[in-house]
């Protein structure tokens, strides 16, 4: 019997580029769940766009080679045809909604196939439950979060029960439960025995439960393979791969819970200190009242000079709202927002609503145009090459990668010396370096004196670059203090190692490679299960 996806000696180019998008592919697929994993711009998109016909239906551009998935030559088969077979979701979830409202979005493409009202509804139904999303029920799209949004569109094409689902980066703005509960579906839907292929670099919880692990890096790609016999090169790797390296563990391993710490580490003193706070208060809210239904309900928070906050909370639980405040952008129904002189720089969740001009670069120069430092100001040169804009700069924003977008939208909104930087979900589609990039820019704004506030459900990304954490819970804003104490022990936002230790506890890879370096000989037959 023949595979599901059977791709051989597969090269494609995409309209007026020189460098192959993909360049000699062999790739089969017969079930499980597959990753692949790879940097940004390397080919995960073009890579994903093949299995439904989009590349090279949609894009155009020059392909040979051989791919063939559920029968259907791509090459010759119209997308509309192959979308009967492969449900597909996009990495710009927001782009992707077609109805006004949830249940009618969801149903779109039941209704273009022809599904009895009756049973669509059912059907509807069913599937906002698997994914945890009946509460969303008759909301308009409008008033969804990024998370929410992007669970909708799964559903939308969960509902068509494909052979074969391509979800690209469908975690990246899933809060845990979110998260867990499309990982659990994923899970089901291989036994039902349908293939499931994933784009992400959030792969904490996906690389365990992963059968097969792909890496694709300018055009070239490696496996299938069993995820432990690539993860070691991956250049966006979970804490405990990370780890494994620093301890020289061969084969990595993949999921925290294979590891067995001594006895005397778990409830260790944190081994990071964060920077001194200063006393001069950036931004605050004093009894604010905002946001849809009221979403957030008589808050009291403030944020200091050179500080760098990290906000976290469900889907939902209105992080954006929070920082469209601060911004200015929202005035609350009750309460005063006061923020000290300067410029706010405002990164929304989707960066494309923010680049219009032609290249990267004149998105800069535009900015540094309208700040009050001048476009003579030296400063922003630090941050664009951390933010690694100098191979992006003379690029058109419209023909970059998701995570390529990322880093030049930021680029373009921090320049300049803002004296408050808000930060929605900065690290979509981002690969390792360019978060790595992202925290030494967010550390040099701080240095420069800016209120950094960062909306995330990444704890990693939190638990490198925050000095204090707040957690938003039914309308209220929590500070639960450093890294250490936040995101440590059994809480919902704890990281993978946190995990394993009692708050507050070493949150981050380096303090854990630390602390075990420190318990000695003891560690090396303990430390693995």
């Amino acid at each position: 019997m023949a595979p599901l996806v059977d791709i051989a000696a597969l090269c494609y180019r995409y309209p007026e580029v020189d460098a192959m998008a993909l360049d000699g592919v062999d790739l089969v697929i017969d079930g499980g769940l597959t990753i692949v994993a790879g940097p940004s711009g390397g080919g995960k998109s073009t890579l994903l766009r093949l299995l439904d016909g989009l590349v090279p239906h949609l894009y155009g551009g020059r392909i040979a080679g051989r791919a063939v998935v559920d029968g259907h030559d791509v090459l010759r088969t119209p997308s509309r045809k192959l979308a009967t077979s492969v449900g597909f979701v996009f990495q710009d979830a927001e782009r992707q909604a077609v109805h006004a409202t949830v249940e009618r979005d969801i149903a779109f493409g039941l209704e273009n196939v022809g599904v009895a009202p009756s049973t669509m509804r059912g059907r509807v139904a069913d599937i906002m439950e698997a994914l945890g999303i009946a509460h969303l029920s008759g909301r308009t799209i409008a008033t969804l979060s990024g998370g929410e949004r992007q669970r909708v569109a799964v559903a939308g094409a969960l509902v068509l029960r494909p052979r074969l689902l391509v979800l690209d980066e469908p975690f990246s703005q899933l809060d845990g439960e979110g998260a867990r509960a499309l990982l659990d579906l994923c899970a089901e839907l291989t036994r039902r025995g349908t293939a499931v292929v994933v784009a992400e670099h959030r792969l904490d919880e996906l690389l365990p439960a992963a059968d097969a692990l792909v890496t694709i890096a300018a055009g070239h790609l490696a496996g299938p393979a069993a995820p432990a016999m690539l993860a070691a090169a991956l250049d966006t790797a979970p804490q405990v791969v990370r780890l494994s390296r620093l301890c020289d563990w061969t084969p990595p391993l993949l999921d925290a819970a294979q590891l067995r710490l001594p006895p005397a580490t778990p409830g260790a003193p944190p081994l990071t200190a964060g920077r001194a706070r200063s006393s001069e208060v950036a931004w605050s809210l004093d009894h604010v009242t905002a946001g849809h239904d009221s979403l957030l309900g008589d808050v009291t928070v403030a944020g200091y000079r050179g500080e760098v906050v990290a906000v976290m909370g469900g889907n939902g639980s209105g992080k954006t709202t929070l920082l469209r405040v601060i911004a200015g952008l929202i005035t609350p129904r009750g309460g005063t927002v006061q923020r000290r002189d300067g410029r706010v720089a405002y990164l929304p969740q989707n960066p494309a609503a923010l680049l219009h001009r032609q290249t990267v670069a004149a998105e800069i120069e535009w900015t540094l145009r309208s700040s009050p430092i001048g476009s003579d100001d030296s400063d922003h040169t630090d941050l664009v090459h951390a933010l690694g804009i100098a191979t992006i700069a003379g690029s058109d924003p419209r023909d970059l990668s998701s995570g390529q977008r990322q880093r030049g939208a930021i680029a373009a909104v921090v320049c300049g010396r803002p004296a408050i930087v808000l930060l929605d979900e900065p690290t979509r589609g981002m690969d390792g370096a360019a978060r790595d990039g992202l925290a030494a820019a967010v550390h040099t704004l701080a240095a420069q004196g800016a209120s950094v506030v960062v909306a995330t459900h990444d704890s990693d990304l939190a638990a490198t670059l925050a000095d204090r954490v707040l957690v938003i819970d039914g309308g209220a804003v929590r500070d639960r203090g450093a890294p250490e104490d936040a995101l440590s022990g059994i809480g919902p936002h704890a990281t993978q190692l946190g995990r394993l230790f009692a708050s507050p506890g070493p949150v981050t890879t380096e303090a854990v490679a630390a602390l075990l370096a420190g318990a000695g000989a003891r560690v090396s037959a303990a430390a693995r299960g």
